[in-house]
């Protein structure tokens, strides 16, 4: 079984804790993955606040390459509309040849409206951008080839130089929410990323994915095993794990709120093809008890019940990987490191030693043959 280590550079440490000293213990903590056995690091895309200080997740993650050997190096997620196609793809693969081939692709749509305003990018042709820049994109990594007209984006042919090292089969996949979005990724035959997980006990929602990819492929086909994400909380005591991991949960859903908009109902309804993210918005009163429902889905417990937790998302998912985050919504620096080398010392070695049906793993030796 693949693991790797994600974070969010959540800072939300509070303005006395300087974003310079954030970033820097952040990228530490991903180049000690490597020792402590992780098989890949994984790192979002953001602008503007302290809920994700990660606005270049290619250029953090080729410094790390430099700094590291063996460890793959994941995108969660590149979010497409917001970058122009050639600069992206010259990007990946400057990624993939300076890590000698360990870039591992995830790509997202975007939701949050003070980002794309930020960024200069009209909201209402993000999900039309998605789709053009990835038909864009994607070709030219495998190809060294850019070239296309589209609604936004009229590409004139133009070979990549440095060109491509390899190809990305299987090691490309979507964190998108949205069917429109969905439709895409299976057409270009990307994987899936379950970003949130199920509370346990609560019912597990469909595999909206796994439908979207039969109507693309045809019935009976299915995608590539999902990689599995998630916010994770251990410590030989269970209580102290569970009341430790909610607390920061509840701080990183609270940062998500004011960062997605999702405090401002009506502002969704609005947005060309983000209308049913108006369903998500909260009026003020609902706030504190959403977000004390979201933080009991953050998975804690001793070594043992994580693995037991685990063990029930493999049956559920038959997942390729799993990359958790073990550190989230403003924990301080040494509470992050006990909490990264206890799920070292006492899940890591276990985890990896499950099978899966199909592994992330065998498509880079795949690839490199």
């Amino acid at each position: 079984m693949h693991v790797g280590l994600a974070t969010g550079f959540a800072h939300q440490r509070g303005t006395g804790y300087s974003d310079t000293q954030f970033i820097q213990e952040e990228v530490e903590n991903l180049v000690l993955a490597e020792e402590l056995g992780f098989d890949s690091v994984w790192i979002t895309e953001h602008h503007f606040t302290d809920y994700s200080m990660s606005n270049d997740p290619l250029q953090l993650l080729t410094y790390i390459a430099g700094r590291t050997k063996r460890v793959k190096l994941g995108t969660q997620v590149i979010i497409v509309p917001w970058h122009q196609p050639v600069r992206l793809a010259e990007k990946i693969i400057n990624l993939d040849i300076l890590s000698r081939g360990r870039a591992i692709l995830g790509f997202g749509n975007g939701l949050s409206p003070h980002e794309f305003a930020g960024l200069g990018i009209d909201q209402n042709k993000s999900r039309e951008l998605y789709g053009e820049i990835l038909d864009l994109v994607i070709p030219a990594i495998e190809t060294g080839i850019i070239e296309g007209e589209g609604k936004h984006i009229s590409q004139p042919r133009r070979e990549l130089r440095p060109r491509p090292l390899r190809s990305f089969e299987g090691r490309k996949f979507c964190g998108s929410l949205s069917g429109s979005s969905m439709h895409t990724a299976a057409r270009l035959g990307f994987g899936n990323m379950v970003l949130m997980l199920p509370q346990r006990g609560k019912e597990v929602p469909p595999n909206m994915y796994q439908g979207i990819w039969q109507e693309v492929h045809g019935a009976g086909s299915l995608p590539p095993p999902p990689m599995l994400g998630g916010n994770y909380y251990i410590d030989e005591s269970a209580d102290y794990a569970e009341a430790q991991g909610r607390q920061y949960m509840a701080n990183t859903m609270y940062a998500a709120i004011r960062n997605y908009s999702l405090d401002k109902p009506g502002l969704f309804a609005t947005i060309n093809g983000y209308e049913s993210y108006e369903k998500m918005a909260l009026r003020p009163e609902q706030i504190d008890p959403y977000v004390e429902d979201f933080a009991k889905g953050v998975v804690t417990g001793t070594p043992q019940m994580i693995l037991d937790r685990m063990w029930e998302l493999k049956d559920i998912y038959q997942p390729q990987g799993f990359f958790p985050h073990l550190y989230f919504g403003g924990m301080p620096q040494a509470e992050a490191m006990k909490n990264i080398q206890l799920f070292a010392q006492k899940v890591l070695p276990e985890l990896k030693s499950w099978e899966a049906e199909a592994s992330i793993d065998d498509r880079f030796l795949e690839a490199a043959e």
